[in-house]
């Protein structure tokens, strides 16, 4: 019986595994993944052995991860439904859909945690939030779970009803945070910065000034304000960013992203 075992092996299971092997050992997880190729880079990369099918994995494991495109997961309800057995516990990291969709396809309840990882989880520095359902926080399966989460980058718990806003605020927006550092790095290159320089200077800054967030626990805007000398260059930057709606593109991206977060769900 493997510990944990994960359906898909994308974008986002590829760092989960890493994770659990890291946690765990290579021994106690095992992954399926649909695309041949795939499935033998992964294996190799993580010295993992890959179960022969989804419903020998979901058979022969404790924890089953969900790790599909949310549209994938009709195609895998059935072979939940023909292998889960008494001892399983989900978790999934499917996109938009809720645990409650998931137990109505399974043939008895078991617990379901849900997951909304992003994909800085690549690099060990990925944001997760945790919803429950079935077990409660001090549980056995909440703190296995954590451990999973935690493996990879850092975790929350939120209940299931903040999941589709989690999704606005960790899920989909490193693509914002990378397409602000493309257009601060064009807009530097345009001044004769080489390119590969510019991206640098651009990310090593972002990751400080986060870092300076979650480590001082001083208030994003007190951050702001002392970089703001009286009369300087940064206030005359930040007067544009407001001019030009900055903090309104946000709030329209977030409605945008909850909205389709929902349409999933």
């Amino acid at each position: 019986m493997y510990k944990i075992g994960f359906i898909g092996a994308g974008n986002m299971g590829f760092p989960e595994i890493k994770g659990s092997v890291s946690l765990l050992g290579s021994d106690a997880v095992t992954f399926f993944e649909a695309n041949e190729e795939r499935r033998d880079y992964v294996a190799k990369a993580l010295n993992v052995a890959p179960a022969a099918s989804n419903a020998e994995l979901i058979a022969n494991s404790e924890y089953v991860v969900l790790v599909v495109k949310p549209q994938v997961a009709p195609s895998v309800y059935p072979e939940l439904k023909k292998a889960l057995h008494k001892n399983s516990k989900i978790i999934t990291s499917m996109a938009g859909i809720a645990t409650d969709t998931i137990l109505r396809e399974l043939p008895f309840p078991v617990p379901v945690i849900r997951f909304m990882p992003n994909t800085p989880a690549m690099v060990g520095e990925g944001m997760t939030s945790m919803s429950l359902n079935g077990v409660t926080e001090d549980s056995p399966e909440a703190k296995f779970a954590r451990s999973i989460c935690e493996s990879f980058g850092r975790c929350v718990l939120l209940p299931e009803s903040l999941m589709s806003a989690a999704c606005c605020a960790n899920g989909s927006s490193p693509a914002y945070v990378y397409m602000m550092i493309e257009a601060l790095a064009d807009s530097v290159v345009k001044y004769g910065i080489p390119r590969a320089t510019a991206y640098e200077l651009v990310a090593q800054t972002v990751l400080g000034s986060a870092k300076m967030v979650l480590e001082s626990k001083l208030h994003p805007g007190a951050l702001k304000d002392n970089v703001c000398s009286p009369g300087g260059t940064t206030i005359a930057a930040v007067e544009a960013l407001e001019a030009n709606g900055f903090r309104r593109a946000l709030f329209e991206a977030t409605n945008a992203c909850y909205k389709r977060s929902e349409e999933l769900g």
